[in-house]
């Protein structure tokens, strides 16, 4: 039953329960022991060593660790202590026929035993933190930047190891009152400044940054101190996986791009997400993607009745089924290969598993490709957002959320038109619908599959060089779980037909982007790796836009979410230029495709210049590479001046 080690804690647990019985005989009577109080005496030892170690062990008492001891393992402590001290003095009553009794006796030995054990695991605790792990020194010379709560859990943490990976020699912190002051033994040194004399004075191999909420300022200016000081650095996952209060080793990590960025963590109301998530079924378009699968991730946290995975692309939804039901095993999973594109059979999914809440992400999001591929744009973000939309009309799901893009304000490109064109009709089928439409707009995602920072790692990698589109190109960004989490927010909000905005922050041109990440691989920029200005791809624009004219901007609830101004879009209308929409692409014909979506979406500008009846779409080509072309059937014929 029990193992050896946790033998021995029982019967230290039992030798201290006879201490409390003794000591509490002793303080009763004076340190002397009346002769007509000795038979109650061996009485109250007998009751107390039956009873006492088997409610310890029926309630579980010996399942903690005694190297975690903390606040909870008191509270349990006490609680068996309680329980077990109130059956052993019913059982004394009953014995002694409920005749007078000292109770004094029992409130000392309750209190006593108590003591004992809270204060032996607590001493086992520190022992072994200060005598077997704290005098281990084989890490490297570490410095902690943050003196804070995330601080002191690293601290704790690295502590708890039986091998140091990192002798802790001291903390950095700008408070001026931690100064001189110690956290856990361990002194704070001075403040970011004196960051690089610091690390020259101790010695100090590593440095560690434990500022989950460290704007990118901050963690910059520490990083060139580290850089100048010839130090490694490493930081802590941002706030949201610390919140819990969990913190391993394996989370320290090295310093990546989100991290210079500074988003500020995202506030949830879990309680009003919980209200339209936990216990429904759910399901999930686009699961194999970088916002499908963190939507899933996010989603499975709220303790759905079903999560339902649907994609068309196997490999993805295979590999985040597998990650969901390992991490999430109490949730039922459900991965559904299909295409929204295929309406028979979004409509079939749909009539089987009567899903309450759909979190629309299929989309096809490149847009040089895209501009390549018009026809497959739109039957795919068009047609397959209409697919999902209908259906969950059709058989009146609770929620719908669709992804859309910044792109979709006036888009220059197919892949904005089509999202935009996703979008109206959304609006549009919201005014007759029972199910709550809710369209949530936000821009780019770092670290997103084919988004720009896996390309310049990669070109880095290589030994660069790291192209860039234009100098003076922007964009709005925020990282995949930020964007979930504010999605699966927004999905609570509203009313229905709204489009809400997320707040991006600041813009950020993406030159300053590939410099950054030149300088966190320890290179460079323009010396070790060079950067290439290529020229806008077709489609692109300089900077993306998150209103379109005449959209008027609200504010919501929440401090990160604008809604903006509902517009009174009729069905009809959008429904006859759909269908002139769809019959143009199902038949490759581009220019009239490429005109519906002029007149669906008046604001979309294209950047090219198009020419002929052009069936194939790379017959499209940028004015600036091509000035003046003629089309064939098969392909785009440049003409010299």
């Amino acid at each position: 039953m029990f193992s050896k080690k946790r033998l021995i804690v029982f019967l230290c647990d039992t030798l201290l329960i006879c201490l409390a019985l003794c000591l509490a005989f002793l303080l009763r009577f004076d340190f002397t022991f009346p002769s007509q109080q000795l038979d109650l005496f061996w009485e109250c030892l007998l009751v107390v060593l039956i009873v006492k170690p088997l409610v310890f062990v029926v309630t579980g008492f010996y399942n903690s660790l005694w190297r975690y001891a903390s606040v909870q393992d008191a509270i349990e402590i006490f609680k068996g202590v309680t329980l077990s001290s109130f059956l052993a003095v019913s059982a004394v009553f009953f014995l002694h026929q409920f005749k007078p009794i000292p109770r004094s006796i029992f409130v000392l030995d309750w209190f006593l035993l108590f003591a004992l054990l809270a204060a032996s695991r607590l001493l086992w605790r520190v022992w072994r933190e200060t005598y077997l792990v704290g005098k281990s020194c084989e890490g490297p010379r570490t410095l902690i930047v943050g003196a804070g709560e995330a601080g002191s859990l690293l601290l704790k943490e690295i502590r708890r190891q039986p091998h140091a990976s990192y002798n802790v020699c001291g903390f950095i912190d700008d408070d001026p009152e931690k100064k001189g002051m110690k956290l856990h033994g361990v002194p704070v040194l001075g403040g970011a400044k004196q960051l690089k004399s610091l690390i020259i004075a101790n010695e100090v191999e590593d440095v560690i940054i434990a500022m989950p909420s460290a704007d990118g300022k901050t963690i910059r200016g520490i990083m060139d101190s580290c850089k100048n000081a010839n130090v490694t650095f490493k930081t802590l996952p941002g706030i949201g996986e610390l919140i819990d209060g969990s913190l391993t080793i394996s989370q320290i990590k090295n310093v990546e791009i989100e991290d210079l960025l500074g988003r500020e963590p995202v506030t949830l109301d879990r309680e009003l997400i919980g209200g339209y998530l936990t216990g429904r079924r759910v399901l999930v378009t686009g699961a194999g993607g970088s916002i499908g699968s963190e939507i899933c991730r996010q989603v499975a946290l709220f303790r759905p009745d079903k999560l339902i995975l649907l994609d068309q692309a196997e490999t993805p939804l295979y590999e985040i089924e597998k990650e969901l039901i390992s991490r999430f095993p109490d949730v039922r999973m459900l991965a559904l290969v299909a295409d929204v594109r295929d309406r028979d059979k979004i409509m079939l999914v749909f009539e089987e598993f009567a899903p309450e809440v759909v979190f629309h992400a299929a989309a096809y999001k490149h847009v040089p490709m895209m501009e390549y591929n018009p026809t497959q744009a739109v039957l795919n973000n068009v047609f397959g957002s209409r697919n999902i939309a209908d259906a969950a009309h059709q058989f009146k799901v609770h929620n719908l959320v669709m992804i859309s893009t910044d792109k979709a304000v006036n888009p220059t490109n197919v892949m904005g038109a089509t999202k935009r064109a996703a979008e109206i009709y959304i609006q549009a089928l919201s005014r007759i619908s029972s199910t709550k439409f809710t369209t949530v707009r936000f821009g780019n995602v770092l670290g997103s599959n084919g988004s720009v920072i896996p390309l310049f790692k990669d070109q880095i990698a290589k030994g660069g060089p790291v192209t860039v589109t234009d100098k003076r190109v922007i964009r709005y960004f925020m990282t995949i779980p930020e964007a979930t989490q504010l999605v699966l927010q927004a999905g609570s909000m509203g009313s229905g037909s709204e489009i809400l905005v997320l707040d991006m922050g600041d813009p950020v041109r993406i030159i300053d982007l590939a410099e950054e990440l030149i300088r966190l691989s320890g290179l460079t920029p323009y010396e070790d790796i060079d950067i290439v200005v290529t020229g806008l791809r077709p489609g692109e624009k300089l900077f993306e836009e998150l209103l379109i004219d005449g959209e008027g901007i609200l504010p919501t609830t929440h401090n990160k979410i604008k809604v903006l101004a509902p517009v009174h879009i009729d069905l009809q209308p959008v429904r006859d230029e759909l269908e002139i929409l769809f019959e143009s692409a199902r038949s490759n014909l581009v220019h009239d495709l490429m005109e519906s979506l002029k007149r669906l979406v008046p604001e979309f500008k294209p950047t090219y210049s198009f020419v002929g009846e052009a069936p194939l779409t790379f017959q499209r080509v940028r004015p600036d590479l091509f000035p003046l072309v003629t089309a064939t059937a098969t392909k785009v014929i440049p003409i010299r001046k």
